[in-house]
Formats: C-alpha cells, structure tokens, sequence
C-alpha cells in the first residue's frame, strides 16, 4: 500500500516529525531580513521572486544562490557567514513561535515520540526551541552535516560520505524516524515548504502541510491546514487521544 491510499484522517502515527522553520518557528521573515542584510553588505541587490526561491534552502546553498544569481560567484563564503550571522540576531532578539504550533506540540509530547528535522544549524534551532519553551518536548533534533547514525541507509543508497545531506534530500527525516524507533510508513512530518516536502516524501513519511498553501501543495501532502490550530487537525483521533 502506497502512503497515499490511506488517507492520513484514518491513520494514527508512531511519531512525528516537525520542521522548524516556518513550522514551528516564525522565523521566515527573519531568513529574508538577513537575505537582504547580507545582500546590502555587498552592496548587491536580490532579483525579483528570490525569497520565494530560497524559502527551505539550507543556508548554505542559499549563500551560494545569492552570490551566483547577484554574479559574484567568488563571494559565496562572505555572503553566506554575512546570513548566517544577521539570522542568529534576528532569532535572538525575536524569538516567535508559529500560530498553534506550541500548543499542538505540547499536546502530543509525551504522548508520541517527536524530532525536530531541520534545515538550520544545530545552534539556530535548540536556542529558538529552547526561548520558545519546546526543547524538552523532542527527543531528537536532526540537522545536515551531521554523521549519520549506524544503519541508517536511505532508499536509493547510502548518505553521501556518511554524512546527513540537507533536504531534499531524505537524509533528515530518515534518520529522525529511525532515531525515533518508528516506521517510516508509520511516521508523519509537518512542514510548510515544497523543499521540505519532497524531503519527507523521499524518507517514505506522510506529510501534513501547513502554513499558506503553495501551487500544487494540496496534491503534495495527506493533509494541508493553514495553521497547527485549524480544526481539521485537531479533530483527528490520534491529536484528540482518541
């Protein structure tokens, strides 16, 4: 049976998977404020649509982008560390949770085995977790660049040099599910990005979206709700406890 011939209301999980970005921190309009920092840095300008595009892209191939779609390839680390540095003081001084989303976690926690599989650095996502006060509520947080843990082997092969690649890559979600003790098949992700999407799909998870919904985002996951407090997940069995 295929993930998706059962529908996600009739399901309960062996646990669940949140993004942290945009899940379970607000913390996106941080991302484009250092975007547009580090951009000014440099004294370059982002081209139309980019926020979009970077939206889920692990910082250090949105450093990269910024610096190969401005035409200054050359200046890919300086850009990236000038993110990296005026996002950790964006998140410090503003540390906001998502609509719900505390709540809903705390809901579950201690019911349910829960991770955090995230983009970010280690750092970024335990102190915005632990200010928001849902730390201790994830048993796991698992970031890229990490070792993988012995027996973890995605489909399709191994970890590239044993290390965990950033999504989309399944990497993340395939080791917090084993890290977990659950099935994949029997594991959800919560996630509002198509990047992070396509990475909980790959690891063979469900996936509840949430957030503004994108193009095609409906057909991409079992569920999409615009916020972690929309009655059509709270009403599910396994968040009611029934």
């Amino acid at each position: 049976m295929t993930i998706t011939e059962q529908p996600v209301r009739g399901w309960s999980p062996e646990a669940v998977v949140f993004d942290c970005d945009g899940t379970l921190m607000d913390t996106e309009q941080h991302w484009q404020d250092a975007r547009i920092r580090a951009f000014h840095d440099f004294g370059l300008r982002p081209a139309p649509g980019f926020a979009e595009r970077a939206k889920g892209v692990h910082y250090l191939a949105c450093g990269r982008m910024m610096a190969d779609e401005a035409g200054k390839p050359d200046l890919a680390p300086e850009i990236t560390e000038s993110l990296l540095s005026h996002f950790m003081d964006r998140v410090a001084d503003d540390p906001v949770t998502m609509p719900g989303a505390a709540e809903f976690v705390h809901r579950l926690s201690g019911r349910l085995p829960l991770a955090v599989a995230s983009n970010c650095p280690l750092t970024v996502v335990e102190q915005s977790l632990d200010r928001a006060g849902l730390l201790s509520c994830f048993r796991h947080i698992v970031v890229p660049g990490a070792p993988r843990p012995s027996g973890v082997t995605p489909e399709g092969g191994a970890f590239a040099e044993g290390v965990i690649r950033p999504k989309p890559w399944p990497d993340v979600y395939t080791t917090a599910t084993l890290l977990c003790g659950a099935r994949p098949e029997r594991t959800l992700a919560v996630e509002d990005s198509l990047t992070g999407i396509e990475s909980a799909r790959r690891a063979r998870l469900r996936v509840i979206g949430v957030g503004p919904q994108p193009p095609d985002g409906e057909s991409a996951v079992d569920l999409w709700v615009p916020t972690l407090r929309a009655p059509q997940l709270l009403d599910l069995d396994w968040v009611r406890g029934g």
